[in-house]
Order: C-alpha cells, then sequence, then structure tokens
C-alpha cells in the first residue's frame, strides 16, 4: 500500500522498528506492565494538561496511584486524572487478544462518557444539543443538528478507507475528523487521541502519546488539517509513534544485543557532516528518526547512518 500522506521513507522506517519490536516476542511481562503503566500515567497528564489541567506528570501519579489530593489544585483536575485513566483500561480491555471491537458511534461515546464521568456527568457520553464556538480557531464546528450525521459519516469514511490509508494516516485524520465536528461540549481532544490510539493498539502499534510541550504545533497542525493541508498532522503524529516505538526497543532489547543509543542533536553533530541546526530541521522533516525527551530531540548515530545512505541511494 502507497502511503498517502506520509513519506515512504517514514513508514518503512515505522514499519521495521514494529517489525523489531515484534521480533522480540515473547517480551517479559514485568517489563512490559511497568512500561505500560508509565505510558498510562504519560499520556494521562498530557493529554489533560494540552487542556488546560494544572496536575504536573508526578501529580497525576499521585492522585491515580495514592489516591492523594494536591492541595492547590481544583478538583476538576483531580477528576479528570481519574477519569482518563479509567478510560485507558478500558481501551486496552477493547484490544485485549481474542477481542477486536470495530469502531462505532457507540464506542466513541462510551470513551467520551468514561472520561466525562465525574466532571460532567449530564453530558458524558451524549452529543451537544447547542451549537459552540472555538476559542483561538477561526474553525466553526458544524451545527449541532448536524452532528448525528456528521458522526455517522465519519464511521463511514473509516470503514471506506480501511485498506486505502497507512494505520498511522488513518488514525491521524480520524483524530482530526472528530475534533472538527466537536459532537460534544467538552473533551472532544482527550476523545480523539484515546480513539486515535485505539486504531493504533488494534494494528500493533504502542500508544503514541501527544505532549504538553508540543501542544501549540499539536494546535498549529489541526489548524492546517481544518484549511484541507494534512500532511504535517500525519508527520506529527507518526513521530509519537515513532516516540514510543523507540522507547519500548530501548527498554525491552536484551542486554545481549545491541542497542541503539539515543543523544541529544547536538552530541549527534560533532562526528557527522551536518550541523546540529541542520539535524533538527530534518527531525521536523521527517527525514531523520527522533524523538522528544521533555523539549529535547534525540536521535542516533544508526539512524544518521540510515538517513545518508538513502539520499546516496535517491542520488
Amino acid at each position: 500500500m502507497k502511503p498517502t500522506y506520509l513519506d515512504p521513507a517514514i513508514v518503512n522506517r515505522l514499519e521495521e522498528k514494529l517489525s523489531r519490536l515484534n521480533g522480540l516476542r515473547p517480551l517479559p511481562e514485568t517489563a512490559v506492565r511497568k512500561l505500560r503503566e508509565h505510558l498510562w500515567f504519560e499520556m494521562t497528564y498530557n493529554s489533560n494538561a494540552i487542556e488546560g489541567s494544572s496536575l504536573t506528570l508526578r501529580e497525576t501519579f499521585l492522585v491515580i496511584n495514592e489516591g492523594i489530593t494536591v492541595k492547590g489544585k481544583p478538583l476538576k483536575d483531580h477528576l479528570e486524572a481519574k477519569d482518563h485513566h479509567a478510560a485507558l483500561h478500558y481501551l486496552y480491555e477493547l484490544v485485549e487478544p481474542g477481542r477486536r471491537h470495530t469502531v462505532s458511534e457507540h464506542l466513541i461515546r462510551s470513551l467520551h462518557q468514561l472520561i466525562t464521568l465525574e466532571t460532567d456527568k449530564e453530558w458524558a457520553g451524549t452529543y451537544r444539543n447547542a451549537n459552540v464556538i472555538i476559542t483561538g480557531t477561526p474553525h466553526q464546528p458544524p451545527d449541532a443538528l448536524e452532528v448525528p450525521q456528521k458522526m455517522q459519516e465519519l464511521i463511514d469514511w473509516l470503514q471506506a478507507n480501511r485498506l486505502d490509508l497507512h494505520t498511522v494516516e488513518r488514525a491521524a485524520l480520524l483524530q482530526h475528523r472528530l475534533v472538527h465536528i466537536h459532537p460534544f461540549f467538552d473533551g472532544n481532544g482527550r476523545t480523539s487521541r484515546l480513539l486515535m490510539n485505539l486504531l493504533l493498539l488494534q494494528n500493533g502499534f504502542p500508544l503514541a502519546i501527544i505532549l504538553k510541550n508540543d501542544r501549540k504545533k499539536y494546535y498549529r497542525v489541526l489548524a492546517r488539517a481544518d484549511q484541507g493541508d494534512f500532511k504535517p498532522l500525519v508527520l506529527f503524529v507518526a513521530q509519537a509513534v515513532e516516540r514510543t516505538l523507540d522507547l519500548y526497543l530501548k527498554t525491552l532489547t536484551p542486554i545481549t544485543d545491541r542497542r541503539e543509543q539515543y543523544l541529544p542533536l547536538s552530541k549527534i553533530a560533532q562526528d557527522s557532516p551536518y550541523s546540529a541546526k541542520y539535524l533538527n530541521l530534518l527531525v521536523r522533516q521527517g527525514k531523520l528518526a527522533a524523538h522528544k525527551e521533555g523539549r529535547i530531540w534525540l536521535s542516533s548515530r544508526e539512524a544518521l547512518d540510515s538517513y545518508i545512505r538513502n539520499r546516496k541511494r535517491k542520488k
């Protein structure tokens, strides 16, 4: 299948890393469980923080794992953390071996119900019945009366493109289509990111997390998608997927095998023909494999060697 919005080199990179991860099976259960727990807390923190939650990653862990109330932080932030974590439990139940749930309006509403269960009980899992204005964007969501039809069109689109789009492309576009419709009064962004991950998990990819530190860029690529330019959003999501693949490989590759060493771009540049600034450009274009830790891009010498080889082949 030829990708529509992603450079084939990026698709090959993702598939190669996924293949490497699958080649490590059976994976050590304890390590996988701890890594999954870490990602659940990380996603809950980041997804809620994008929407304005004031809890830190550590506070999110304490609220969920220890039941602690953080002094000075709104009750709503505590409840949203617990709800989102419960929604992730549900998400993983849907992709357990032997279970494969088709994405439907009912499933989407169930996800929304879980993430707003304690903060918006009246409208949890229920489509809005009035129009909304999204502050900071020119996009005007469809009239409330159109929402049921638009949601059915979303499901129809998803099924129609099941074989035409790469999984990462379809997941990214599904996320955008849901927030574009904005079917609920609140919780649309969190629901869309969970839905995106359902598609990824169903197709063997690990959880992909949109980082709070990338919030401004995230909103920019969503705005460009509103105008019909989908490539920046799909690349953005692909890099989030690659970040988690790198984390899984770094954590689960046996110590007897050679692991990639991930370094800041400034370190990679020291032994390369390129400056750190140029490497950063390659990363943002998706041409160089890299992932973020905090605000810093990390890559490897293996990734740079692969980029150089591909460039020479194209010449």
